[in-house]
């Protein structure tokens, strides 16, 4: 039975998913501080962490931080307020696996739950081409297929640049097993997620009583890689002295454990990736630019989704089927409301915000159809505010006098009423404490344009 640790400071929440969680298969323990999760870190193993952002006196990046220092491969999934998205964000670039906003739906928690522990054991059978692919109509999307498709036989260094969450890890993997090599091991490591003091270790492997707490032999990612690919994530946060036995390793294709004086062989395609353009990396010298040559043989660039309107409804559609399959559901789609909405948003967590919207519509229906009704309150918010601050001023504060900032900050409150109104204007009224013919005319002086159901 696997293990999952619940650490939140809500006895409620607690008990509310170690119950349904018990129902489900799986054996959890629960911590209410961060120090206490520390120690149960120490003393005990787990399966996967299932951690609130903000406790009483730690927070998810201390949690993350601990749990990768006992094990590299350990699953933290963090439990997050929708408007901490950015704190999410940079914790997934940090080595989380993923994050839930609250209020928590148990079905959802369940999902990413039984996703993260299927992806951390062991594939037997490599994954095809196709497998799980979803091909994006837009021209950029055919163009990332093409390169895949030309460079996947041919065994050269890969780099892929591309925002978090655009998808950098699955053209990483249909590189390999689309390749020569899609029958050997495919291993990936976020090296902004390897504590500094094991960075060593767990690339190039370490031999029994080379330091303390080496109390076995143990082998390198580059030798447990070998025959297959080795997928560095954040490529950059590797400090000078890493980044040169990197250089090094690949180089010589081989590499020597901490405390041995043998040298082994290794044969591994290097694939690597970084959120950010890595050739300002070396011109900031945050990366070594012999290395970056070495690894430069081809690149790939994901573009964000807002770059790629054609592919919004292609991978809401798949995901929507995928949505319903896994939850037993009988979904088929989303109205015209929700649809310009996909379209319009801006989408900051690309593909895995997208994926995580939609499964949250899915589980929340009772319709073959969902509507708006089911797009968490932010999102129509955060689509609202863009599109009448597109159609407004420019927002540069020396353009902006007192009576200007009044008459904006009354617009976007009455926004934000009709939103939580559900767009129905007499409830909106009420909520703002106005008749419902001073509103029309609040809404007729601002030109607020918003999507009515």
């Amino acid at each position: 039975m696997q293990r999952i640790l619940i650490i939140d400071d809500d006895t409620y929440i607690c008990k509310l998913l170690d119950k349904y969680l018990a129902k489900n298969g799986y054996k959890t323990e629960t911590a209410f501080t961060g120090s206490t999760a520390i120690r149960k870190l120490k003393d005990e193993r787990f399966d996967l962490i299932l951690s609130d952002y903000r406790l009483p006196d730690k927070n998810g990046l201390d949690i993350l931080n601990q749990a990768k220092i006992r094990d590299q491969r350990l699953p933290v999934i963090i439990m997050t307020a929708y408007e901490e998205m950015a704190t999410a964000v940079q914790l997934i670039k940090s080595g989380a696996y993923d994050y839930i906003t609250k209020p928590l739906i148990p079905e959802e928690v369940l999902r990413l739950i039984n996703e993260a522990l299927d992806k951390k054991a062991p594939r037997e059978d490599p994954v095809s081409f196709e497998h799980g692919f979803i091909s994006g109509k837009s021209t950029k999307f055919q163009e990332i297929l093409d390169h895949i498709r030309i460079i996947a036989p041919v065994d050269m260094s890969v780099i892929i640049e591309g925002e978090t969450g655009s998808g950098k890890e699955f053209v990483a993997r249909s590189i390999h097993f689309n390749s020569q090599r899609k029958n050997g091991p495919f291993i990936a490591v976020d090296c902004g997620a390897l504590p500094k003091g094991v960075v060593n270790s767990e690339l190039f492997g370490h031999i029994k009583g080379s330091f303390t707490g080496a109390i076995y032999d143990k082998k390198g990612l580059f030798e447990r890689a070998s025959g297959g690919t080795l997928f560095l994530d954040e490529i950059s946060n590797l400090d000078s002295e890493n980044q040169m036995k990197l250089l090094r390793v690949l180089q010589e294709k081989q590499v020597t454990r901490i405390g041995d004086n043998r040298s082994f062989k290794v044969d591994v395609r290097i694939i690597v990736a970084s959120n950010e353009d890595l050739l300002l990396k070396v011109q900031k010298n945050n990366l070594r630019e012999d290395l970056y040559h070495r690894l430069n043989e081809f690149k790939i660039v994901v573009p964000p989704l807002r770059e790629r309107e054609e592919d919004v409804l292609v991978f809401a559609a798949e995901f929507v089927k995928r949505a319903a399959r896994r939850f037993n559901k009988v979904v088929l789609g989303f109205d015209k409301d929700v649809e310009w909405m996909l379209m319009n948003y801006h989408w900051p967590g690309n593909i895995r915000e997208l994926k995580n919207v939609i499964n949250r519509a899915v589980l929340l229906t009772d319709k073959q159809v969902f509507s708006l009704k089911e797009i968490p309150e932010e999102i129509k918010t955060r689509q609202a505010l863009k599109q009448n601050t597109d159609s407004g001023h420019d927002g540069k504060l020396s353009d902006v006098h007192l009576k200007d900032a009044a008459h904006q900050a009354e617009k976007e409150v009455i926004i934000k009423a009709l939103i939580r109104s559900n767009y129905n204007k007499s409830q909106a009224a009420r909520l703002l404490n106005i008749d419902r013919k001073t509103l029309y005319k609040k809404i007729k002086r601002y030109n607020i344009s918003l999507i009515e159901q």
